[in-house]
């Protein structure tokens, strides 16, 4: 059981639903960054924005200017489609419907997690670092 879902339980489970695929979407998303997640971390999803031909949208979300928005239509084209079905699966949502709520929470994350506008040469850390930045353990 993962750290996510140990504080889904903490909060009642599945008595939330729509909080169960929030907390679920977030480790999704938390998942993409993390060295050791399904993107290669950071390093990687910049890779594959900049293969969508989307890098200056990533890299607006890094930055420390205004993030760039960006669309359901164009998350789908950056993420693998088996990425992409992995966090349909797990999140109970429908491909379109986890490519736009990742759409609205990775540039804010992102942003988060990369106050200095860079990202560091070893990457955001692992999936409990992650957790503990996002949580406030580490400022």
């Amino acid at each position: 059981m993962g750290i996510l879902d140990k504080a889904i339980d903490m909060l009642g489970g599945n008595q939330l639903p729509m909080m169960d695929s929030r907390m679920k979407l977030m480790q999704a998303a938390l998942s993409l960054l993390a060295n050791n997640g399904q993107a290669g971390g950071v390093h990687g999803l910049v890779h594959q924005f900049n293969e969508a031909g989307l890098g200056n949208v990533i890299q607006s979300w890094i930055g420390t200017g205004q993030n760039v928005p960006i669309t359901a239509d164009q998350m789908q084209q950056v993420l693998d489609p088996g990425q992409l079905s992995q966090i349909s699966e797990e999140t109970g949502l429908p491909e379109p419907e986890a490519a736009s709520q990742l759409g609205d929470m990775l540039p804010d994350l992102i942003d988060k997690l990369t106050p200095a506008g860079h990202v560091p040469p070893g990457g955001l850390g692992n999936m409990s670092s992650l957790l503990d930045h996002f949580l406030g353990r580490y400022h």
